[in-house]
């Protein structure tokens, strides 16, 4: 059974960093796509970022610049750098897994992030 595991997440100020991880288990075959995704309060859950298994890696425009998506397949962990956080980052982030790109996508349970103004 796939299972996705975020940690990483917590309280911080505006301007400050923070790394999410994701770690997957429960997977013979590597992940074509990993993406994370967040929902802040009251509003519809979105695409942060996105990578495949070939490191071609996208972001939405509101992170461009600010968020840097990573992966280890080695170790089955994926990440996301986060730097100048802003009170508009504030929201669960999940960490998506895609075996293809039409595939099921499974979910991690998602991570709190926080930031304070």
């Amino acid at each position: 059974q796939v299972q996705l595991v975020e940690s990483g997440g917590g309280l911080v100020q505006a301007g400050g960093s923070l790394r999410l991880s994701c770690a997957v288990s429960g997977s013979r075959s590597s992940f074509y796509r990993m993406a994370w995704y967040r929902q802040a309060p009251g509003k519809q859950r979105e695409v942060v970022a996105a990578i495949t298994s070939g490191s071609s890696a996208t972001y939405a425009d509101s992170v461009k610049g600010q968020c840097t998506i990573s992966r280890d397949n080695a170790k089955n962990t994926l990440y996301l750098q986060m730097n100048s956080l802003r009170p508009e980052d504030t929201a669960v982030y999940y960490c998506t897994a895609q075996k293809s790109l039409f595939g099921s996508m499974y979910w991690g349970q998602g991570t709190q992030v926080t930031v304070s103004s």
